[in-house]
């Protein structure tokens, strides 16, 4: 039996003022999860550049799993990470991130794992 799904996602071709904003992504995540009717735990996001290559991070623990994104400014690259468990949506998820950040699909590269 499933017990849950998981989707990674490399992103390529996107704005470096989208890759640095933190802020945004950490809303955009949120606003997702919320959309597919996740429980949001806890969040947190950071902004690099101080000693290392711009870019951020953001991350939400749900009661149901995780969603994370970890960006390369300099290279137009995100890597996103969508793994959830029960009958939460990995796919709307990643759906509402898309829509909300303007992400065509010949941008993304998608590997689906069942996790059980």
């Amino acid at each position: 039996m499933n017990k849950g799904n998981h989707l990674i996602a490399d992103i390529h071709n996107m704005s470096s003022d989208v890759l640095i904003d933190d802020r945004l992504l950490l809303q955009t995540i949120v606003n997702a999860a919320n959309e597919a009717g996740a429980n949001i735990i806890n969040q947190s996001r950071y902004r690099f550049g101080h000693n290392s290559s711009p870019g951020c991070t953001a991350f939400i623990m749900l009661d149901e799993s995780h969603v994370s994104i970890h960006t390369y400014a300099d290279d137009g690259k995100m890597a996103l990470d969508v793994f959830t468990c029960g009958p939460t949506s990995c796919e709307k998820i990643l759906e509402s991130i898309c829509r909300q950040l303007d992400i065509g699909e010949r941008d993304i590269i998608i590997n689906r794992v069942p996790r059980f």
